[in-house]
């Protein structure tokens, strides 16, 4: 029984992709088959990092190459997925929510300017009075997610970083 439960996951997943990859327009073929191979993987893993869900080296070096190549924007990324959300709102007969979250992930760079300020807090006083600043930085990320009554997710309508 495990198995069938399997091969349904494996052909929502492969119907999923073919849905949020096709139109892609990336500036390469090789580049919009990478992105649906690497959604397969992180949809099987879901909430996995990526050398977890891709759970060797062979997976790994070419999502981190994927992601990492300057012809592949976010645009490219989210694109299809934003039209994809609004096919899918427009199916939905009524009410609809859209939740809106932001987000900070915050990391410590050697190269401190290689991210965007998030704050510069104070954190207490020098001996001579002054304030003690702490800089934090990271991405700030604003997203608004679709769904139905029922809290079924429709996808995103919108994510700024």
């Amino acid at each position: 029984m495990s198995t069938k439960r399997s091969d349904e996951d494996q052909g929502h997943h492969e119907h999923w992709i073919e849905d949020e990859t096709k139109g892609c327009e990336f500036p390469d073929v090789r580049l919009t088959k990478r992105f649906g191979n690497l959604l397969g993987i992180m949809a099987r893993r879901v909430g996995d990092t990526i050398p977890a869900a891709c759970q060797d080296w062979a997976n790994t070096k070419p999502a981190y190459r994927f992601l990492a190549n300057p012809r592949v924007t976010e645009e490219h990324v989210l694109a299809r997925h934003l039209a994809a959300t609004a096919e899918r709102a427009f199916a939905v007969d009524g009410l609809l929510l859209v939740l809106h979250d932001t987000c900070e992930f915050s990391y410590e760079r050697g190269e401190a300017c290689s991210l965007g300020l998030l704050s510069k807090p104070s954190n207490g006083r020098r001996k001579d009075g002054s304030l003690r600043h702490h800089t934090a930085r990271g991405i700030l990320m604003h997203s608004s997610l679709v769904v139905t009554p029922q809290g079924l997710p429709l996808g995103l309508a919108a994510i700024r970083f």
